[in-house]
């Protein structure tokens, strides 16, 4: 994998061995899907409706968990931010994708606890559907139940169950990797939270519309 150099401006990734993406328990979301967001506009049951042609379907996000100012749109933005370069707001618990004519498309996030916060800049250096989530040896050791999903045995396989969603997007920095991401989830009741071990998570119909929207490369701003 060729490695793209880019200049942090003195800014850094903190805590990185402390990162994993994985949540703090909650409720099982709706397998089904269907049924839900009766009283939801037309234009947000489309975007967050079943995603069925997918490798494991994604059900439906029950929008009445989340509340609407994290539903995605396109938003006035007058950061200064190159177009195309990702913004992650952490007070706001907000991702940007900057557009051009200053605007912005708007995602709601759920960001780390207390402790695994961090901010930065870096660039995204390789994006994966479905991918297989493996703990660092960190986590592990905090939390040994997570053993059987290690490197040495694997990893945890794909689907609606890992904590990486239906999209990942690999976070580096000067060439390395940050052990951080931009990944989707089942848990839509945790956007607009702080209850992940410092990972960036989008509900799994915002990660599948980002991932189709950003090249390897990409910047990446944790302000």
């Amino acid at each position: 994998m060729k490695r793209r150099e880019f200049l942090a401006g003195g800014a850094s990734l903190l805590g990185l061995a402390a990162a994993g993406c994985v949540s703090a328990p909650g409720p099982l979301p709706d397998r089904q899907g269907y049924g839900v967001n009766a009283g939801v506009p037309s234009y947000y049951r489309s975007l967050y409706g079943p995603m069925p042609q997918e490798r494991f379907p994604v059900p439906a996000v029950d929008l009445s968990q989340v509340p609407e100012r994290f539903w995605r749109r396109e938003v006035d933005y007058y950061a200064g931010y190159p177009v195309g370069s990702l913004v992650v707001d952490t007070n706001e618990f907000y991702l940007y994708l900057v557009q051009p004519n200053s605007t912005a498309i708007r995602y709601g996030v759920g960001l780390g606890r207390a402790g695994f916060s961090w901010s930065g800049n870096g660039y995204i250096e390789w994006k994966q559907a479905w991918p297989t989530w493996t703990p660092p040896a960190s986590m592990i050791a905090r939390q040994p139940e997570l053993a059987r999903w290690s490197a040495e045995n694997g990893g945890m396989p794909p689907g609606l169950d890992n904590p990486l969603g239906a999209r990942a997007l690999y976070i580096f920095q000067n060439g390395k990797d940050t052990l951080y991401r931009i990944h989707g989830s089942p848990e839509y009741w945790s956007i607009g939270r702080a209850v992940s071990s410092g990972c960036v998570r989008l509900m799994n119909q915002d990660i599948v519309d980002l991932y189709n929207r950003v090249p390897v490369g990409s910047k990446l701003m944790v302000i």
